[in-house]
């Protein structure tokens, strides 16, 4: 089972498709940082910006590069059920660690379609670990209680959650649902642990590794001011664009519709983390 600290990853592209050669180097600098594991194409890795044979690609970069390294869970999510289990099934074949399914966005599923969804996801990667990914402002619905308590009978390789939902009040009520859960939103580290959560899976932790792995084990809160600075910017190019100054070999792309930062941008960033660049070599 995942523990710990996990980087939800940023996925390495160069002209618009994955830079395998950035891949293990990035899962270097992960490892360095003393994280416990990462999560691939997640919301941070632009996961649901690519199609399927892309993503197996990815999904086997990351496993391969994180093998004896980290724990690597992959985050299978995607549009159609077909395709999110194909995707799972495959990530499990490789190696995968753990599987994470977010709710598919665009039409609001209701109870039995989304638990019929999930069910098939779990299926399709046992006896590998599966995680539910909750996060109601991306999906646009949020999974209910009947829909856990149904898989939980459904799933027995139904192991957690990664929950990323705001305010704390509607965080805080899967932490009473007996599953391990990994809090998303670095504002609430300390409170989510304190709370019973088993850790945390961060999108700073992708460009910030130390202070994620130190969030983690001090039970902290402290990293909500950092993660405001990089919101301020396109969040994706900025974890990039601080990845790269810290000398690992990060290409500045992002996957269309998202865009990179402007050179203005940049240097707006780099002033910003100036009460942080203990971590962000130059």
């Amino acid at each position: 089972m995942l523990r710990g600290a996990i980087a939800a990853a940023l996925t390495p592209l160069r002209d618009g498709v994955l830079d395998e050669d950035a891949v293990e180097p990035y899962v270097e600098f992960l490892a360095g940082g003393g994280l416990d594991g990462l999560l691939a194409m997640g919301t941070t890795g632009e996961g649901m910006l690519f199609d399927l044979e892309e993503r197996c690609d990815i999904a086997h970069a990351f496993v391969e590069a994180g093998r004896d390294r980290l724990q690597v869970a992959m985050h299978a999510g995607m549009q159609s059920t077909e395709n999110t289990v194909a995707l799972a099934e495959y990530s499990a074949s490789i190696g995968a660690d753990a599987v994470a399914v977010i709710p598919p966005p665009y039409f609001a599923l209701d109870d039995e379609a989304l638990f019929e969804h999930l069910a098939a996801a779990a299926r399709a990667c046992a006896p590998v670990p599966f995680y539910v990914y909750e996060f109601e402002r991306a999906s646009g619905y949020a999974v209910s209680r009947a829909v856990l308590v149904r898989l939980r009978d459904a799933a027995p390789n139904l192991a957690g959650m990664k929950v990323s939902d705001t305010p704390w009040e509607k965080f805080e009520p899967y932490l009473r649902e007996g599953l391990d859960v990994f809090v998303g939103p670095e504002a609430f580290i300390g409170r989510g642990l304190q709370g019973g959560a088993v850790g945390a899976v961060s999108a700073l932790g992708s460009a910030f590794p130390e202070r994620v792995a130190a969030a983690v084990r001090e039970r902290s809160d402290e990293l909500s001011a950092l993660r405001e600075v990089v919101e301020r910017f396109p969040r994706h190019a900025a974890l990039k664009h601080v990845v790269a100054r810290r000398g690992v070999p990060m290409p500045p792309d992002v996957r269309a519709p998202l865009r990179a930062l402007t050179p203005e941008e940049a240097r707006s960033l780099d002033a910003a983390l100036e009460p942080w660049l203990d971590v962000v070599a130059t």
